[in-house]
């Protein structure tokens, strides 16, 4: 598939301008005020409000409302350029309450849909796995119907497993960008390999998961770059992707080197549905996250929940 080239519209990073596709009301309303009280209240840590997401006024309302929820703390033992979350070498110890605390929060805001990330905890022997899925447990518990996605640091084999045995029901991480530009953008410890090996593992730990990722356009990458990322993704046979437009954080982070237009994004939805993704999110403003309840992983998940129910429920007539 051919993609158009960027509009003359689009203008230079250089310049400090944004285009206007890139620009979103402050957040406000009802649904978002309630929210920010409620994770204000019970000491919580969000992606959404660390990472500075343009789209939380969004995201934080409706009926459809999606969080994206930080466990282990907000240090983070990596130091990614594109990343705005604090780091150190060695962060506080994990807070033994908070996965309980994670559980109450879910339920009290009453989410159909609810992303668990956290930052990378290299100083921790298992890299957090064994709290963290903890923290699924308690999801699972105290908010049954709630839809669980992880957004994971890369884990790779027995605190994969770990992991994988709290069974969320979306198996997300982020290969962030194409393999030309890891070390550029990522932590030296990060590499495209290590990510394809965490989302093959999820899978190969438990079968009944959907895994999912994203890339970030707009940091010098080519188009046949893009493409050869997302057939790569495709073999290690990852459901659903998400693109969207980096944007640099503060001025000490990597620099913008393009604006997508939203044709571009717009023709790589097309080509992600063509290579057998069965879904796909491009777009100037998405994120990883980017109203996760609304896609298609929410529908497969409540899905295979009805299923499983079922089967459930067969057996025990037996």
């Amino acid at each position: 598939m051919d993609l158009v080239n960027p509009t003359p519209t689009a203008p230079d990073p250089a310049t400090g301008r944004k285009p206007e596709w890139l620009k979103v009301p402050l957040p406000g309303g009802a649904g978002y005020t309630r929210l920010k009280g409620l994770v204000k209240g019970l000491g919580l840590h969000t992606v959404c409000e660390e990472a500075r997401c343009p789209n939380i006024g969004e995201c934080w309302r409706g009926d459809h409302a999606t969080m994206t929820l930080m466990v282990l703390g907000d240090e983070c033992t990596r130091r990614c350029r594109f990343c705005a979350v604090k780091t150190v070498q060695q962060a506080a110890p994990p807070d033994p309450e908070e996965p309980a605390r994670v559980g109450q929060a879910v339920a009290s805001l009453d989410l159909e849909y609810v992303v668990i990330t956290s930052v990378d905890r290299d100083d921790l022997s298992d890299g957090g796995a064994g709290h963290y899925a903890e923290c699924v447990r308690q999801i699972r518990a105290q908010a049954p119907r709630t839809i669980v996605e992880t957004l994971i640091p890369d884990y790779t084999g027995a605190p994969l497993g770990v992991l994988m045995g709290a069974r969320p029901d979306v198996l997300a991480h982020n290969v962030e960008v194409v393999p030309r530009l890891q070390r550029r953008v990522r932590d030296p410890r990060c590499s495209f390999e290590r990510s394809l090996e965490t989302l093959r593992g999820a899978k190969e730990a438990w079968s009944g998961t959907f895994t999912k990722s994203s890339l970030m356009l707009g940091l010098g990458e080519s188009h046949d770059e893009v493409v050869a990322s997302m057939e790569l993704l495709r073999e290690a046979d990852v459901d659903f992707l998400t693109l969207g437009q980096y944007l640099r954080p503060t001025p000490q982070h990597a620099p913008v080197r393009e604006y997508v237009t939203p044709e571009r994004f717009d023709a790589l939805d097309r080509l992600g549905r063509e290579l057998g993704f069965r879904q796909v999110s491009s777009g100037p403003l998405v994120r990883s996250s980017y109203k996760a309840g609304e896609l298609q992983a929410a529908h497969l998940v409540r899905e295979r929940r009805r299923a499983e129910a079922a089967a459930s429920s067969a057996g025990e007539t037996r």
